[in-house]
């Protein structure tokens, strides 16, 4: 079957407010500081403990999709998903807050799952253009959940957010039992060679090895970028309050607008040209950082400049992997989306480490390095193929 445009909507919506549950914690880092009395930026580890569990997610559950019904995996995992918010909105301690956002990253992989059950029902013609609209409401759930824990947080206090959060999963996980279709897997082995054929995945496939690796250093810049920005603009010359702080979402919810394009541009064009494109904004995204530790406006503009490069690279490469091998959609998604998180849980930690050492210029100097790796990737492969 083919998704209408209906089915389409809907994966997109799940999809974005599935994942939010990975970026509800950022602009509450200072709250959850203040109740535990601990530092900041010891709170702050929440926020690749969350990735981290995402990417754990992604590598040991991701590749069932291609051995079990896609739809009951999805719907058994967004009900654990309830089940881990809770754990984190009523956390007595750090330590179990700690591990709550581990276990919230672990259960919060259905996008991942989402995606490749999309492709597998949709045209090739048509593919770049449907991953690139759920990408849209991936990218509007990571930005504009920030803009509402921050007023929630503010407003409420930081639990009722993961009470919220909860909510909003266990609705979606009706919605998904009622709308989504059902989609059969094709492989036939044991879950320990689904394991296993990962990293024969990863031997076989030099476009696979090359897009998780862009990926990888595109993702470290984004973690790193959000995870410190809150810290920045809490303090001096800002002294944002959370609800200020989780506006800028918004910033970058604007750019979000341009996944549809990036990817109908896949379908016509190599899409690999839009990963140089990508790659080159968010490098120009971080000199504008530099320049704008007392500019709200530049801070603005280079939230656009990072959110539309982020999805140039990533939505482009998806295409990319997805279009390799259809009967291997899950186990290839789970290679290149479970390194990319690992890329965004080392980048949140790179940027804690960084801002330590020297705050935001260190931050935005180390962010543009790992830049220019993605770059010298992408030309080294580029030289080898002529």
């Amino acid at each position: 079957m083919n998704l209408s445009k209906t089915n389409v909507l809907f994966m997109a919506a799940c999809t974005g407010l599935i994942v939010a549950n990975l970026y509800y914690c950022q602009p509450l880092i200072v709250l959850i500081a203040n109740e535990f009395k601990i530092p900041e930026a010891n709170a702050g580890t929440i926020t690749y403990l969350t990735q981290a569990g995402y990417a754990i997610g992604l590598f040991f559950m991701v590749p069932l999709g291609d051995k079990i019904e896609r739809k009951k995996q999805i719907l058994i995992t967004t009900f654990s998903s309830v089940i881990a918010l809770l754990i984190a909105a009523t956390a007595k301690s750090f330590f179990i807050l700690q591990i709550a956002s581990l276990l919230v990253g672990i259960t919060s992989i259905v996008p991942q799952l989402i995606l490749p059950l999309a492709a597998s029902l949709t045209a090739p013609e048509q593919r770049g253009k449907v991953v690139g609209t759920i990408m849209s409401g991936l990218l509007v759930g990571i930005l504009l959940s920030r803009t509402l824990s921050g007023f929630i947080g503010q407003v409420l206090g930081w639990r009722s957010m993961f009470y919220i959060a909860a909510g909003i999963c266990l609705l979606i996980f009706f919605v998904i039992q009622k709308q989504f279709p059902v989609n059969k897997p094709q492989f036939q082995g044991t879950y320990g060679q689904l394991i296993t054929s990962l990293f024969t995945l990863i031997k076989t496939q030099p476009v696979l090895r090359e897009a998780t690796l862009i990926n990888i250093f595109s993702f470290a810049q984004f973690g790193a970028f959000w995870t410190t920005m809150v810290l920045f603009l809490s303090g001096e010359p800002f002294h944002f309050n959370s609800a200020t702080i989780g506006l800028f979402g918004i910033v970058g919810a604007s750019g979000a607008l341009a996944a549809p394009l990036v990817g109908k541009m896949g379908d016509k064009k190599d899409p690999r040209i839009a990963v140089g494109y990508g790659c080159l904004l968010m490098c120009i995204s971080f000199f504008i950082f530099y320049f704008s530790i007392e500019s709200v406006i530049g801070i603005a503009i280079g939230i656009v400049f990072l959110d539309i490069g982020i999805q140039g690279v990533h939505i482009s490469n998806q295409t990319r992997v997805y279009s390799l091998l259809p009967e291997a959609r899950n186990r290839l998604n789970t290679v290149f989306m479970s390194f990319s998180f690992l890329g965004t849980a080392a980048g949140s930690a790179y940027g804690l480490l960084l801002w330590k050492l020297g705050g935001w210029h260190a931050v935005t100097i180390g962010c543009a390095l790992l830049s220019l790796f993605a770059f010298i990737v992408y030309g080294l492969t580029y030289k080898s193929k002529k």
